[in-house]
């Protein structure tokens, strides 16, 4: 992009589409202050707004957040970008951010599905178009300011960049006269703490040029954002660094927060095992279910938009782990890559018999442009069953709509090459949010009171009005180019398989249809409102 560029009209009114999905203004709650008395704003509306004041041009902040607008100096306020903004990083992003994985955004794609800051331009107040120039950056990573729909990814067509601390991009940008809310994407590269100087430049009637320049500080991620000093003011003596979840070492649970994990159904001494796989490829461990507690954490907290209805209500909030791996997020898959086609009759079957927990739980896939394909959902009983290809990996994705803590009770099966029906049943622990530390938890089933039964097993399909498979429908997951590992030996366990169990109930299975992070984006990220199906095979 050219210095001179200006915010075009269609850029205004897809600003204004975006602002009003991801709507939800923290009503009249205050801004919650820094030790240094800054105001730190971490969700909702806020404006640049260059502004004449006395003659003279001042860039100021427009602060929308609650109910009552008002007007910021910069040099008084911290912006945090929550740990949930965290997303994949784009190829044509990768150079000016510094990062190949991961990058923290405000309006970026998923604005709609976040509770985060979302900050926009407002270039009425100037009487002239204002030239913004990034004059001085300090940060941990790369920053970019820019315009890039989903759509125009999928086009080839680059993003438009403004303003970038790569020096190789532009450092100043038209912000025209009649531009008032354009949102434009900020993304930073890496977590820690961003300063940011701007200066804004307009012409006045008397052919002079008035300016002000401002530092803006930014806290990103997993840091506390009262402990940053606002403005070009340095950091606390200890730089305020990503918080993160520590697993103390003792006799507690393993903790699990971050990373690739499978659900793996092995082969052992005749029967099937139902264990815990934890790692990539060639570097792993398998674990027994009641060895450990999963921690979905606080940057997993997402929006319920249109898209995903079937989960609760509109705006409400959901943790949500994804099918494509987002780094400091817990990234659980399915995996029955031990067993050989010849040695089962038919497929894998894994089965949710009951949950304990605050909310309600969700395992799906994006099955097609015509809606979600729901393998496991506890809010409309259970059990519920799903059948997964042999020699198989797969992903999906997991959501939870209360933080605390939930307790899975699985049942995983299969019927062997002579008939003889072998299982496995285990309990998964599980703590939402950072309510409970995971560390004191006890693995496995449990006793907690905070457990609170919300479904079990029924024996029967619960009246929710499912539709029926279609008859095309692919029926089995295929491998994925997901993390996976070799054949290990099980380790010892105080839990036996069972062998020769009963039929499963019939309530139906899933169906596993692998897609593409880019698909997944696609089907994610996108104002399409999809319908919502479950797929049911009958046994």
């Amino acid at each position: 992009m050219s210095k001179g560029h200006t915010y075009a009209a269609a850029v205004i009114t897809a600003a204004a589409v975006l602002t009003g999905a991801a709507g939800l203004v923290a009503g009249g709650t205050p801004p919650a202050r820094a030790a240094s008395g800054a105001v730190v704003l971490d969700e909702g509306a806020v404006d640049l707004t260059p502004r004449l004041v006395d003659g003279e041009l001042q860039l100021q902040i427009d602060d929308r957040t609650t109910d009552t607008e008002v007007v910021r100096e910069p040099s008084e306020v911290v912006w945090h970008v929550v740990p949930e903004a965290k997303s994949f990083v784009e190829g044509p992003l990768q150079g000016p951010l510094g990062s190949l994985m991961d990058a923290w955004y405000l309006n970026g794609w998923e604005a709609d599905q976040i509770f985060a800051l979302e900050p926009g331009w407002n270039g009425t107040e100037a009487g002239s178009d204002t030239e913004v120039t990034l004059t001085g950056f300090e940060g941990p990573g790369g920053f970019a300011l820019y315009d890039w729909l989903e759509d125009d990814s999928y086009n080839d067509i680059p993003p438009d960049v403004h303003l970038a601390s790569d020096p190789a991009a532009n450092t100043s940008y038209t912000l025209g006269k009649n531009t008032e809310h354009a949102v434009p994407t900020w993304a930073f590269g890496t977590e820690g703490v961003y300063r940011l100087t701007l200066r804004a430049s307009t012409p006045l009637a008397d052919g002079t040029v008035s300016s002000d320049t401002e530092t803006l500080a930014v806290a990103v991620g997993n840091v506390d954002p009262t402990a940053v000093l606002p403005g070009d003011g340095s950091s606390p003596t200890a730089d305020p660094s990503p918080t993160g979840t520590s697993t103390p070492t003792g006799s507690g649970p393993h903790v699990i927060d971050d990373g690739h994990l499978d659900l793996a159904a092995r082969p052992v001494d005749g029967g099937l095992q139902f264990q815990i796989k934890e790692g990539t490829a060639y570097d792993y461990e398998w674990y027994e279910p009641d060895e450990v507690v999963l921690h979905v954490v606080p940057a997993a907290k997402k929006k319920i938009t249109s898209d995903t209805a079937f989960l609760g209500a509109e705006g409400d909030p959901v943790w949500w782990l994804p099918l494509a791996q987002v780094s400091g997020i817990l990234w659980p898959g399915w995996n029955t890559e031990e067993w050989e086609p010849s040695a089962l009759d038919g497929q894998v079957t894994y089965r949710v018999d009951s949950l304990q927990g605050p909310g309600t739980m969700a395992v799906f896939s994006g099955g097609s442009l015509s809606g979600w394909d729901l393998w496991i959902n506890s809010g409309d009983g259970l059990p519920d069953s799903f059948h997964h290809s042999v020699d198989a990996h797969s992903h999906s994705y997991w959501a939870f709509t209360q933080e605390g803590v939930y307790r899975t009770k699985f049942t995983v099966s299969a019927t062997l090459a002579d008939g003889t029906e072998v299982s496995d049943t285990a309990t998964i622990a599980w703590v939402v949010g950072d309510d409970v530390d995971p560390s004191t938890m006890t693995p496995g089933a449990g006793s907690e009171a905070t457990a609170t039964p919300t479904v079990g097993a029924s024996g029967s399909e619960s009246p929710s009005g499912r539709a029926s498979s279609s008859p095309g429908a692919a029926q089995s997951a295929e491998p994925s180019a997901s993390p996976s590992g070799p054949t290990s030996a099980a380790p010892s366990s105080g839990r036996t398989p069972a062998t020769a169990t009963g039929a499963l109930a019939s309530t139906g299975s899933g169906v596993l249809v692998p897609l593409g992070a880019s698909v997944a984006a696609l089907i994610v990220g996108g104002g399409a409102v999809w319908a919502v199906r479950r797929r049911r095979v009958q046994r």
